[in-house]
């Protein structure tokens, strides 16, 4: 029997239904959870209340799929044989039962029932039914019971077994364990500050007179992070003085010894993050500025946008173009300093898009090795003798990280390894040969690796 209109047309609108929904994209269509996510809140006009439960269900079922799905292996014997959608329904009612303890198992489970009915039919809703009514007698199948350690990561941290193999050969299974694990844990706000007029010490008393909880970073010396309140609304972030970034993407900027007259090229520039932290150390006066470089024209309005609130839309001259063809594009020996922040894997960043974990291969690792290279190539002519070419990426792995810099430099004669100073941050995060490399466990921020290198003639 159908369910009648008013009632289907409640539900449609529910945050269980809208979150099978997201994650349906997700999943069928490769779409961004963020992305999708906002514009969802937007459409729907969610209560503060109900977008946050949204964005904590789709967040956690993404984040833990290969542990609900181990979980309900008891009562769903084979998954492949039940539609996609069903499966997230399962994950999500699942989820909450497991995971938020505040919400009663009731409204799960009525919810589960007539999302069932409104996308299925009455069998399939006894189904769902049936399955969740064993989950709340019996509770999750026990990943912890798991014998085998690398399963045993791989099911409790939810990240597929060849990548936690992948980590293991690389950074060893302590390290591994610690890293797999941290990316459940929930990501937090982070700011930088902007303005030259003010110290970070003046900025965390203001931001505590508004009622912020906040703390300095323990990773970059302009760093914040905000523990609660919506950062947007403070009159500092409206005036220009503070921006949103996180903390291990801060240490790039410094990395470039930037003089106030330095002419810069940022290669792979959107959103601007970066972009408007170089500027800040240049000056219009000196003619010091920023050629901020992306293939795409919206993005490079992002760049725009950030340039113009920040106060540094002076320093920073944009260009849609693809860094690979910037060789073709200005003079050699045009630029003081060059950035590469260039396209990577990602894995950096799996704490805020978990979905990373089950798209990736290490067929892509090498794939992006080999596009770095091309755009360091590209640009390499482009620099002055004795400036530095900073290469940076938001991943964790040694094909685009160390491979990369080492690759370039067997090719180039003319530029050499330049450690980075460890005045610049925790000696911990730096490599033998003075790269940058942080995991996403070491400070609970985003995965990222700088390199620096110098052109010596």
């Amino acid at each position: 029997m159908p369910m009648n209109n008013k009632k289907n047309k409640a539900i449609r609108h529910s945050v269980r239904y809208l979150a099978v929904t997201i994650l349906e994209s997700v999943e069928k269509e490769g779409a961004y959870s963020n992305i999708l996510l906002n514009k969802v809140i937007q459409s729907e006009q969610l209560s503060p209340k109900d977008a946050g439960l949204l964005t904590e269900i789709v967040y956690g079922v993404i984040q833990r799929k290969m542990t609900l799905d181990y979980g309900l292996s008891t009562f769903v014997k084979d998954p492949k044989k039940i539609d996609s959608w069903v499966n997230n329904l399962l994950r999500v009612s699942a989820y909450q039962m497991a995971y938020l303890s505040k919400i009663p198992d009731h409204a799960i489970l009525f919810d589960a029932v007539e999302i069932a009915k409104s996308k299925g039919h009455v069998g399939i809703s006894q189904y769902v039914n049936g399955v969740l009514r064993n989950v709340q007698r019996s509770g999750l199948r026990d990943w912890k019971e798991i014998a085998n350690a690398k399963k045993r990561i791989s099911v409790g941290a939810s990240m597929p077994k060849w990548m936690v193999t992948y980590f293991i050969e690389k950074i060893g299974f302590e390290e591994t364990e610690k890293l797999a694990f941290s990316l459940l844990e929930d990501p937090f706000v982070s700011i930088r500050v902007q303005s030259p007029d003010m110290t970070r010490e003046e900025v965390l008393a203001t931001l505590k007179a508004e009622g912020y909880d906040v703390e300095p970073s323990p990773l970059s010396p302009v760093g914040i992070r905000i523990h609660g309140g919506k950062i947007a609304d403070s009159d500092l972030f409206k005036n220009g003085d503070i921006t949103i970034q996180d903390e291990s993407s801060q240490l790039v900027a410094p990395v470039g010894a930037l003089s106030k007259d330095s002419v810069v090229l940022d290669s792979c520039a959107a959103p601007g993050g970066k972009t408007t932290h170089m500027a800040a150390y240049l000056s219009a006066e000196a003619h010091g500025k920023v050629i901020a470089l992306d293939v795409y024209e919206h993005k490079i309005a992002l760049i725009e946008q950030n340039a113009n609130r920040l106060h540094v839309a002076d320093r920073i001259e944009t260009k849609v173009l693809d860094a690979k063809e910037a060789g073709k594009a200005f003079a050699p020996e045009s630029f003081d300093v060059i950035y590469v922040d260039a396209p990577c894997s990602g894995l950096g960043l799996m704490r805020r898009k978990p979905e990373i974990k089950y798209v990736k291969c290490a067929q892509d690792f090498l794939d992006l090795h080999k596009e770095q290279t091309e755009i360091l190539n590209s640009v390499a002519p482009l620099l002055k003798k004795g400036g530095r070419l900073v290469y940076s990426t938001c991943t964790l792995t040694t094909e685009e990280n160390q491979m990369t810099v080492h690759t370039f430099i067997e090719n180039h004669d003319d530029f050499t390894i330049l450690p980075i100073d460890s005045a610049i941050l925790d000696k911990k995060s730096l490599t033998p040969e003075g790269f940058v490399q942080i995991f996403p466990h070491d400070y609970g921020t985003d995965g990222f690796f700088i390199g620096c290198m110098k052109k010596e003639k």
